[in-house]
């Protein structure tokens, strides 16, 4: 059986660092915001091409943050709009909606991103921010997206959590293209800790400070606290481990770039949709996700042939129970985009006899 993602793999190539890392961690005695954490963050803020990373818990409070930094500085307030795509995954309506705000869905395009002419249109009086999902590890349309923005004096916050070191032409990171961005470091991810982690990164040095805050109890310093925060913090030893990591990750992402290729050229089968790519690190391939009509019949076909998928993701926000207040919205591309795609396998440790199979696989079905 070929795994959909053998994260074991993936790990197993840092075990040696991951052991020295965690020697020297209960050596140090500093088990929370140590020196990790510092280096972690400086050499993200510098990877991404931004003056600040801070490093949180996760993914989706790395976008919380953001929005209620923005609110601790009066450039956001309560209930104000926040346009999103429709298609995706719930943690960034969750974000939006747990920062006191309102999230706004926008109808994507067949690419899985915002229909421009359809955000156009979203944009209303009480509009103060645009959230753009770099989904599966594709950059959405930032200048574009940056345009409509700066028109309309908005904030653009991106969603990075599945995009690390996606590059535009002139070299320009995931995380430095809008005025914040939020990261996820969920092990499943490009860039991936052992556990829960994730990051804030910008270059407003205002807003970092007070994210600084918000992830530590709105501590300025200890026992001394300015804000009424949380506690956000990104593990020590997490940090350590993508310390580890990072120094790869740029190399991981042309592995899955090559794998993609492999995969648009070879796969030649009418049924199959496969998703557009330019050629560039534009994409980093977090996952490979086809279009497909009858769904569970080609699910079914990978599994007897030894093939793992997943489907990302079966359900849109709009219509989940969490949300209430959009039931009964209606976003016929993003739902056809729920109901048909399908992730195969795409990973930096993936062989090439496994590629070879799984395009047989889905040649033949």
């Amino acid at each position: 059986m070929i795994p959909f993602l053998d994260l074991k793999a993936i790990n197993d190539r840092f075990q040696a660092d991951f052991k020295d890392r965690f020697e020297q961690f209960l050596e140090s005695g500093y088990y929370v915001l140590g020196n990790e954490v510092k280096v972690f963050e400086s050499a993200f803020a510098a990877y991404c091409g931004v003056r600040n990373c801070v490093g949180v818990a996760n993914g989706l409070e790395a976008l919380q943050l953001i929005l209620t930094g923005y609110k601790e500085l009066s450039r956001l307030d309560e209930g104000d709009e926040v346009l999103v795509a429709a298609n995706g995954y719930i943690a960034t309506f969750l974000a939006i909606k747990q920062a006191g705000m309102k999230p706004v869905p926008v109808e994507c395009d067949k690419d899985f991103r915002f229909d421009l002419k359809a955000l156009r249109r979203a944009i209303g009086p009480k509009t103060k921010a645009i959230m753009p999902v770099h989904l599966y590890g594709a950059l959405e349309q930032m200048n574009e997206i940056m345009q409509i923005a700066d028109d309309r004096q908005l904030l653009v916050i991106e969603d990075a959590a599945q995009a690390h070191g996606a590059q535009t032409s002139d070299g320009a990171r995931a995380g430095s293209l809008g005025h914040a961005a939020g990261f996820s470091f969920y092990p499943t991810k490009n860039l991936g800790a052992l556990g829960d982690a994730g990051a804030v990164t910008t270059s407003d040095d205002e807003l970092a400070g007070v994210i600084a805050k918000l992830r530590n109890y709105g501590s300025s310093s200890r026992y001394v606290n300015d804000l009424s925060g949380y506690n956000s913090r990104l593990d020590e030893l997490q940090a350590a481990f993508l310390n580890c990591k990072l120094p790869l990750l740029d190399q991981d992402n042309e592995r899955r770039r090559n794998i993609a290729r492999r995969y648009l050229a070879e796969v030649n089968n009418p049924r199959l949709v496969l998703p557009a790519y330019s050629g560039g690190k534009d994409h980093v391939f977090h996952l490979f996700v086809i279009r497909v009509q009858e769904r569970q019949d080609l699910i079914d076909h990978l599994q007897q042939q030894g093939v793992g998928s997943l489907i990302h993701y079966p359900i849109p926000p709009h219509q989940q129970a969490a949300l209430p207040e959009l039931k009964g919205m209606q976003f016929p591309e993003a739902e056809a985009v729920h109901q048909q795609v399908v992730s195969i396998p795409i990973s930096p440790v993936l062989q090439e006899g496994a590629v070879d199979h799984i395009i047989q696989t889905l040649n033949a079905y």
